[in-house]
Order: structure tokens, then sequence, then C-alpha cells
């Protein structure tokens, strides 16, 4: 059963407002906006609310994905949770207002998303569409989760990546006619762009660490435990350390420096690059969610420096394996006992199924039908 239809005061077309904050919501909306271009009843404005705003982070990522510089840029920067959700709040209403969308599309679970969709929950006439619905940690102490389920509850439309998401939804109560299993967006970027990558010679083995979540950065002994342990595995094996703001701005604030001695530490690497190394890798170390999802289909092992994951199929399905950041040893111990025997990807039918690239191309069609 469809939803309420849209009015969609007195346009022909329906209007969207796409919202992006971060690197992966970049990466994210690229599909989705390939997927409305083939229509021509459909007009969207894209919104960056400027959570990340080093260059490498975020404007070469509207490049190389093909992306239009976005219509407006709130450029709030960093900032606490509070300041930062209150910011986009103000500004994003007033942006309504004057837009006057027939739907506000957000994407994953920072701060832009959740700050966008309580604004559009108390405005009439809108409706919230929410990508990665019921993705769950069941970790209240994750900032993520807190946005990730408020977002879900005021959402009209939910698209989800995996049934596992579909089950969350209908045991916290959603209305299972909200709720569509759609695919990962994510992984549509990644095999639209994996046919891009250059041919060229691989230096093996490598490793390549990537860690940005706050519950590592901020928290001294937690950064310390993995950093150490890279420092150990790095004596061995190349490591590649694209360092991310907050946890270069930590590393200082902390004196951690002596621990990347004999790392490679680089800057931010744009997608492309990215891609490239995740693809040719002996191992990723990463407490990102978005890599997890991308190992995982590229089949190159991954361990997660983080007590959860809502990326919980990956650890059943794929090469992920998930590692706390209380025991450096553990961390040295398990990054061998993967480069000696490497996992291999395992996934099910249904999760190749949605892992297929069409996943935007189902959510516009399914958004398209609403207009009927």
């Amino acid at each position: 059963m469809l939803l309420k239809s849209f009015t969609y005061k007195g346009r022909s077309k329906m209007k969207i407002i796409l919202v992006v904050g971060a690197r992966p919501n970049f990466i994210k909306v690229a599909p989705i906006i390939r997927a409305i271009e083939k229509y021509n009843d459909i007009e969207y404005k894209l919104i960056h609310t400027g959570q990340h705003y080093d260059n490498n982070m975020s404007d070469v990522f509207f490049q190389e994905l093909e992306i239009s510089k976005p219509d407006f840029n709130f450029s709030v920067g960093s900032s606490t949770h509070a300041n930062q959700t209150a910011k986009i709040m103000t500004l994003f209403e007033d942006y309504c207002l004057k837009e006057k969308p027939d739907i506000v599309l957000v994407i994953g679970d920072i701060n832009s998303t959740l700050a966008c969709s309580i604004v559009v929950s108390k405005l009439q006439g809108i409706k919230l569409v929410h990508i990665e619905s019921g993705e769950r940690s069941f970790d209240r102490e994750m900032p993520e989760e807190i946005n990730r389920i408020v977002t879900d509850i005021l959402s009209d439309y939910l698209f989800c990546t995996t049934q596992k998401a579909v089950d969350n939804l209908l045991k916290e109560g959603c209305d299972k006619d909200k709720i569509h299993l759609v695919g990962n967006v994510a992984i549509d970027t990644l095999l639209y762009n994996i046919k891009k990558l250059p041919r060229r010679k691989v230096n093996k083995p490598y490793i390549l660490c990537t860690i940005h979540r706050q519950s590592n950065t901020d928290v001294r002994n937690n950064l310390e435990n993995i950093l150490k342990a890279i420092e150990q595995v790095s004596k061995d094996f190349k490591v590649l350390f694209p360092i991310h703001p907050r946890t270069l701005n930590k590393i200082k604030e902390f004196k951690f420096d002596k621990y990347l001695e004999y790392s490679e530490v680089l800057e931010p690497m744009n997608y492309m690059d990215f891609l490239y190394n995740v693809k040719n890798a002996s191992l990723v170390i990463t407490d990102s969610g978005g890599v997890q999802v991308e190992t995982t289909v590229l089949d190159v092992p991954c361990l997660t420096v983080r007590e959860n994951t809502e990326w919980k199929f990956t650890l059943i399905e794929g090469t992920n394996k998930l590692i706390g950041v209380n025991d450096t040893d553990q961390i040295i111990n398990e990054v061998y006992s993967i480069l000696n025997k490497p996992p291999k990807s395992n996934l099910s039918k249904g999760n190749k199924k949605l892992l297929d690239g069409r996943a935007s191309e189902r959510i516009v069609k399914i958004l398209r039908e609403e207009k009927k």
C-alpha cells in the first residue's frame, strides 16, 4: 500500500532536496543523482552542510564522482554534536521554507542526517526519505546510533541495504509499508568506478589503515592502543595511513607522532585513489562503516577496530573481523593471523543480488511511483 499522494504545490515536477555533509554521503549520493537525471519529471537540489571542510575530504569528491557543485553550502564546519546539529537545523529550516520541496532525502548516520530529519518532521507537506535505514550497532553510546534511530522514526520512506536492516525496523515497530529493501548505494558507486581504476603493477603486500571515529580518536588510550599496534606491524609490512584531520589533530595533541615512524603517512585520499588502494591491499585496518562493506564486496580482508558494528552482515558473509581496541597485542596478533591465512568472501545469493549496482535505480523508481 502506498502512502498518501504528494501535493506538488502547483509544480509539474517532483522537487527533491538531497542532503550531504561528509565523505560517505558524497559517495552515496552520486548514483542517486545519476538515477534521478534519467527522468525529466524530477527537479533536485543538492545541499552540502559542510561538516567536512578539508578539500580532499569534500570538494574533490564532487569532481571525481561526477557530481555538480552543491546548490548551497552551509559550511558549518566542525563543532560539538549539539552545536553542529543546531547550526544545520537553523540553516536548513530557512532553506526548506524558501524552496518548498516535496521530498528531503538524507543518507546514513551523520549529524546532518539527524538535523535535517528533525527540521522536515516539523514542516508540513514534505516527505522524509532515509537511505541506509535500519542499520544498528545496538550501542547507544555511539552518536551515530542515536542519529540512525531518530531518523528512522521520523522518516516516511525507509530504504534498507539488507534484510537484517528490514528486520530491525520491524522489531522496532516501524510501519512495514514505509520499508523498502533496495540494496547499498555505496556499492553502486564502487561498481560504477572500479572499471576506471588504472591498471598498473602493485607492490604487495601492504596494509591500508584508516582511523577517524571519535570513540577511537578522542579517547587517549584507544588511540594509543591502535597506533602501537600499527607501529609494530609497520616494522614488518608496508602500512599506508591516510590520516583524517580529526585523527591528525589528536595525534599531535597526545604527542603520539612517535608511533608513526615506520608508517607511510599520507594526506586524506580522494575517492578513486582510496578505492584503488582498498582493492589492492592485503589487509585493511579501519573503524569506518562504509569500508567494511567495500572490502567485503572486493574480497579484501578487513580488521575493524571497534567494539561493535552496524554492518553485521559483513562479519557473517564477508571478510570482515571485529576486534576491540583495549588490547594492543590482540590487534597485532589478529593482523598477522589474517595475513597468514586471509579469509574469503562468502556472500549469500540474497546479498549478491542487493549489491548489484542498481540500488539507486530502485529507490528513484519507488519515489516516482508515488507520484502516479
